[in-house]
């Protein structure tokens, strides 16, 4: 029987899901909403209604689009109102440590809902309700948290216990749910049935969107009820690039990490060194483009025609999932809750973004962004095309890291001949800072040796990303998949 396609998700259940719905007659569009839809419950501190995102699709007769739906700069109409301080909170990865900022004025405009119910609008098969009925059921029944989940859970511990709403939900007992305690939100499971029944407007200018805006009128928030009526989801032109005799296509401007990632590849392509760049060499490339990350490319991301004239200079907490379908059909989806605001709003199923306390996304300084202007995001899905279509789908979780992920896997695939699930548990390097972070497996001596500072990791760790990847190779007509160990993922075949 030939295969209804792939699916790989952050999380088995979330994947299971997907998968499901390929095998019952679904597209990839379905099939990457549903595992989004599931992973609300099965990966709660990475994503939800409340987030934000991005969807890449392409394949035979489809020209990449990307939709985004990520996280809106707050403030429209809203005056002098005085704003709450933002609450830092240092979370440790064991060998680095990383500081996020919550609270009611971390909260930007979301959109998940939006994004989801556009997508299969324009792309799907499959009612919204029929996608949203089993993610309904597992947020009622309650998912138990395994060990990747369990620990988010534990290094966000200080986040989860911020306010009280969010203790009682995340932290039952005052402490924070560990692996394999359950986590149940019924009011989510009421929110995502509304998401399938009515659409997006219940979030936007509905009951939910009123009932968020009332919690957050007396607490220092810079959300506003025109934020979110002139939400909408944009489709867009992704960046594409060339690279071994493929064109990959990514997420383009406003979005920074697209850009950023379609530089590096651009820079290697030019290479003449042959055969696949070492560490030295790819960290000399990061080290280059991470310098082109300035206040002036920050700014100018929201300038029409900016990926161009860059590349023409030198020619967190995320889920992602990627699916291919057995026509071709790839679809991608990034998305992020950031860490959570902490905020949970009673009777909505609600625990809003704190995209406006994400240091990573905010490098002007906090609330430096005009109200409505989408976010400067690292995510990235993408898609890398041969001349026979489709032959890779990924994107990655991991704030910063995302770019290095992505880079570092179609590596893999593209140059090293690794299928996907071999570039994905691959070791990863990242630079920042000065400073190259490392898995167990790179050469240190090599970079070493080229005078950099190394700060090597004891074990695979989910700060470096958490890559999901399908291949299609269309010499052998095989396809793979891979889903990142560091975050819990899997793949399931359909």
């Amino acid at each position: 029987m030939p295969s209804r396609g792939v699916v790989a998700a952050g999380h088995p259940l979330s994947a299971e899901a997907g998968a499901r719905v390929l095998r019952e007659g679904g597209n990839a569009v379905d099939a990457a909403v549903a595992s989004m839809l599931t992973s609300f419950t099965a990966e709660p501190l990475l994503t939800g209604p409340g987030a934000g995102g991005y969807l890449l699709v392409a394949g035979p007769g489809v020209e990449p689009v990307l939709l985004d739906f990520f996280v809106a700069a707050p403030g429209q109409g809203g005056g002098d109102a005085p704003r709450a301080a933002l609450l830092p909170v240092h979370v440790s990865f064991g060998d680095a440590e990383q500081v996020f900022n919550v609270g009611p004025a971390s909260i930007g405009a979301w959109g998940m809902p939006a994004g989801l119910a556009t997508a299969i609008d324009r792309w799907g098969t499959v009612p919204l309700a029929d996608l949203c009925a089993p993610a309904a059921a597992h947020a009622r029944a309650g998912v138990p948290l395994n060990a990747p989940q369990g620990y988010v859970s534990e290094i966000l511990e200080a986040i989860l216990v911020s306010t009280p709403e969010a203790a009682a939900l995340f932290a039952p007992g005052g402490r924070a749910l560990r692996e394999g305690d359950v986590f149940a939100f019924p009011e989510l499971g009421d929110a995502i049935e509304r998401l399938g029944a009515e659409g997006a407007e219940p979030f936007y200018t509905g009951e939910i969107a009123r009932r968020v805006l009332a919690w957050l009128a007396d607490r220092g928030a810079v959300l506003t009820a025109q934020d979110l009526a002139d939400y909408g989801a944009i489709a867009r032109e992704p960046v594409r690039v060339a690279y071994r005799g493929r064109e990959i296509a990514t997420n383009p401007p406003p979005s920074a990490g697209g850009a950023l990632i379609a530089l590096a590849l651009a820079t290697l392509e030019r290479d003449d060194r042959a055969g696949a760049p070492g560490p030295a060499r790819l960290v000399e490339v990061m080290e280059a483009v991470q310098a082109r990350r300035t206040p002036a490319f920050v700014e100018g991301l929201d300038r029409p025609g900016f990926a161009e004239e860059l590349l023409a200079t030198q020619l967190g907490s995320t889920t992602h999932v990627s699916v291919l379908d057995g026509d071709g059909l790839a679809c991608a989806i990034t998305a992020t809750n950031g860490e959570g605001s902490g905020i949970v709003v009673p009777g909505t199923g609600m625990h809003p973004n704190n995209m406006m306390g994400e240091e990573d996304l905010n490098p002007l300084g906090f609330h430096a962004f005009p109200p409505g202007r989408r976010m400067p995001s690292m995510m990235a899905p993408t898609v890398v095309r041969g001349d026979r279509g489709v032959e890779l789908v990924l994107g990655s979780a991991g704030s910063n890291r995302i770019r290095s992920a992505i880079l570092q896997t179609v590596i893999g695939v593209v140059d090293r001949g690794l299928d996907a699930q071999e570039a994905v548990v691959a070791p990863r390097l990242h630079f920042e800072d000065d400073t190259v972070y490392a898995e167990p497996g790179i050469d240190l001596d090599a970079l070493r040796a080229a005078g950099r500072t190394v700060a090597p990791f004891r074990a695979r760790n989910l700060f470096f990303g958490g890559v999901q990847a399908v291949q299609h190779d269309p010499d052998s007509g095989r396809t793979t998949a891979g889903g990142d160990p560091r975050r819990g993922g899997a793949a399931v075949h359909a």
